[in-house]
């Protein structure tokens, strides 16, 4: 039996400005119903990957396709069939959120079909109380929700969203997430930016793009247990600062990072740095609180990651 298509794919992805590869060699399938989380620092090259994909920039080379159909051929056949929501505002300030539902909505939709669409996304997303609202008066948390709702108000197959939680409350954050995995549910496909670590983890699959090239590429849980190059120890004690200091000038320390209560150290072995670190905190006169290997984090790979490639 043959493979199921792609909702998305890109196949050898490339976008030049000048001499800058801004994307470089970037190929994934994403399938029909996933959330694809898609990582990586500010100028990676995600947001120019979007762009492709919604055939707003034409590559310099290599192809993509979103539900078979080519980007840069058949743009206008997937136009109704994609929402786009973007870093940038790009709402109506001087509409209301019922205003702006219905705007976008009448891009594609007959008027009576759009009027039914306004009112289910108003129902949905909890727009009742706010629906005469002007976009400029609503809190960034609701000026969020509307701007999704705008994206999705047609009802597309596929959903390109570019760090759609940015600036919000983490109740806002947690309403946003139960909604997209709502509409993953209902077979459409997510495509989301983030720079929420806790965000990838949940999504069906991550990939990290580091200087336009995608340099991981699998679920939450393989990115953290295979594509990490070295071992993490975590630190805690009362007197965090100094730990830092002390251990960053150690030899043999190849990153160190503060987590909250903890230091996340990264090191070639663990079984061998553990004692050395153990050794020259107590030289420090600095007590140890817990001392020991644990599973890298998301970030902790990405960090990795970002200094390996």
């Amino acid at each position: 039996m043959s493979a199921p298509s792609p909702a998305i794919a890109a196949d050898r992805l490339v976008k030049r400005f000048g001499v800058v590869a801004a994307v470089d060699d970037v190929s994934f399938r994403i399938g029909k119903g996933e959330i694809f989380g898609f990582l990586g620092p500010n100028g990676a090259g995600k947001s120019t990957t979007i762009r492709m994909l919604c055939g707003i920039l034409r590559p310099t080379s290599g192809a993509a396709t979103i539900l078979g159909l080519d980007v840069n051929r058949e743009n206008d056949r997937i136009k109704p069939l994609v929402g786009y929501m973007s870093q940038s505002f790009g709402l109506y300030s001087d509409l209301t959120a019922e205003e702006n539902l219905w705007f976008y909505s009448r891009l594609y939709l007959d008027a009576a079909t759009a009027r039914e669409k306004t009112r289910e996304v108003i129902d949905s997303l909890g727009f009742e109380p706010y629906r005469k609202t002007l976009a400029s008066q609503l809190s960034g948390g609701w000026r969020q929700r509307l701007a999704l709702g705008c994206a999705i108000v047609h009802d597309p197959e596929v959903v390109f969203l570019d760090e759609p939680t940015a600036g919000i409350d983490p109740v806002s954050r947690r309403t946003m997430w139960d909604y997209f995995y709502g509409l993953a549910e209902k077979g459409k496909t997510l495509f989301v930016t983030t720079h929420y670590m806790e965000e990838a983890e949940r999504c069906h699959r991550i990939g990290f793009i580091w200087k336009g090239r995608l340099a991981a590429l699998d679920s939450p849980f393989r990115i953290r247990t295979e594509f990490h190059a070295h071992e993490i120890v975590t630190v805690r004690t009362g007197r965090l600062n100094e730990a830092f200091r002390r251990i960053r000038g150690l030899p043999g320390i190849l990153d160190v990072n503060i987590y909250g209560e903890d230091l996340h150290v990264a090191v070639p072995r663990a079984d061998e740095a553990i004692p050395r670190l153990r050794a020259a905190l107590e030289e420090a006169g600095i007590s140890v609180e817990r001392l020991e290997r644990i599973q890298p984090s998301i970030e902790d790979v990405f960090v990795s990651l970002s200094k390996t490639m």
